[in-house]
């Protein structure tokens, strides 16, 4: 499983022309999940997105986490982000897991985000034509792979 996790000042997801998911301050992560993706997998990846200590503390160190801030995390599945450009220069997406597949996971992934954030999260739209729109706040960009954490 793969993640992007940028804190933001604010983000928000539409479809058509329609906002469907908002948030301020939080996170904006989009997620890749692959075929091999397990219960392992979303454990980690969750908690290493809730506990990132990235937003300022008093001192203006990235000390505390989106829990310890009271921010929001707006999760979207992008299954691009299982893209592999190792060959040609057209991106294969073979190692991305089914819809089928993946809709189970990202399920599982929002469950365990709101239990451990310990509220409701916002996401887009599984499987939509989305249009992601956010502000950088930093900027502050984190890559994940829950494959190799060592990233």
């Amino acid at each position: 499983m793969k993640a992007v996790v940028q804190r933001v000042s604010e983000a928000s997801v539409g479809i058509e022309g329609e906002t469907v998911a908002a948030i301020k301050m939080g996170l904006l992560v989009l997620v890749g999940i692959e075929e091999a993706d397990a219960e392992d997998d979303i454990e980690w990846i969750c908690h290493k997105i809730v506990n990132l200590r990235i937003f300022d503390d008093e001192n203006k160190v990235p000390n505390i986490s989106v829990k310890d801030v009271g921010g929001n995390i707006l999760l979207v599945s992008q299954f691009t982000l299982q893209a592999s450009v190792k060959k040609g220069n057209r991106p294969s997406y073979i190692k991305a897991a089914k819809p089928q597949t993946a809709i189970h996971i990202y399920e599982k992934i929002i469950a365990m985000l709101e239990t451990l954030l310990e509220k409701e999260i916002y996401t887009g739209s599984f499987g939509a034509d989305m249009k992601v729109s956010l502000i950088n706040d930093g900027p502050l960009t984190i890559l994940m792979d829950s494959k190799n954490p060592n990233l």
